[in-house]
């Protein structure tokens, strides 16, 4: 026979409890800014600790991660007027996230007492606050190490590809025909994105360029692409 209960995955501290926890957790911030620890521990112990006091009904995951840049921009960790997408590698890999989240949520679970009535709601029945408070970083602090390593050799060395291949593109764009620069972005964005070539349903918002002129920068376009792909 099919188990159609609910499972209980993760238990959030009692809503009485929260402002004591993020008081807390704002505290251990202020106290560890500036103290030279490592950014990349720093961020994973105040971002999942975040995540695990769990203060608003929804959104808490998109507000943990970007805490992540939060802290790593703050420290220093990332170089400045670059965009480092951490946060783009734990999505890309929700299973790899999701474990490291059940990994803290299947701890603390055996001491939480709880029932569910009827309609699902939850009620704690034991103090628990102190579930939320002392917990080892170590863990999450090597999977985000592992999420900024990856960001590293892969998100980050296609996102200083792409730039690269762009601003060729873009040089050479300005050899066919002079345009604006904000026009040319767009023009040489649109024909990278759709494989070197301007979509017809794109070509419309170009009336000012010819055909001849079109094609002329597709081919410079792919030519940049297939150059980038060369000395890979």
């Amino acid at each position: 026979m099919s188990d159609y209960r609910e499972h209980v995955h993760f238990v959030a501290p009692k809503p009485e409890d929260v402002p004591e926890l993020m008081g807390g957790w704002m505290a251990t911030a202020k106290r560890l800014e500036g103290t030279g620890i490592d950014s990349i521990s720093f961020a994973a112990a105040l971002s999942f600790g975040f995540v695990f006091i769990h203060p608003f009904e929804d959104g808490n995951g998109r507000i943990h991660r970007f805490l992540i840049h939060h802290v790593l921009t703050r420290s220093g960790f990332t170089p400045k007027g670059i965009i480092f997408p951490v946060s783009a590698v734990m999505l890309r890999d929700m299973a790899g996230y999701d474990e490291v989240l059940r990994r803290y949520s299947s701890s603390i679970l055996p001491f939480v007492g709880y029932s569910l009535d009827a309609g699902g709601r939850m009620t704690v029945h034991n103090e628990t606050a102190h579930l939320y408070c002392y917990w080892d970083a170590t863990s999450f602090a090597e999977y985000l190490y592992g999420c900024v390593n990856e960001t590293i050799k892969r998100d980050l060395k296609e996102e200083l590809g792409f730039l690269s291949v762009f601003d060729e593109a873009m040089r050479r764009a300005a050899e066919v025909v002079d345009m604006p620069d904000r026009r040319a972005s767009l023009l040489v964005r649109m024909i990278l994105q759709n494989g070197g070539t301007l979509s017809k349903t794109k070509r419309p918002k170009f009336p000012e360029l010819s055909d001849d002129e079109i094609g002329t920068i597709e081919a410079a376009v792919r030519s940049c692409a297939a150059e980038a792909r060369n000395l890979v």
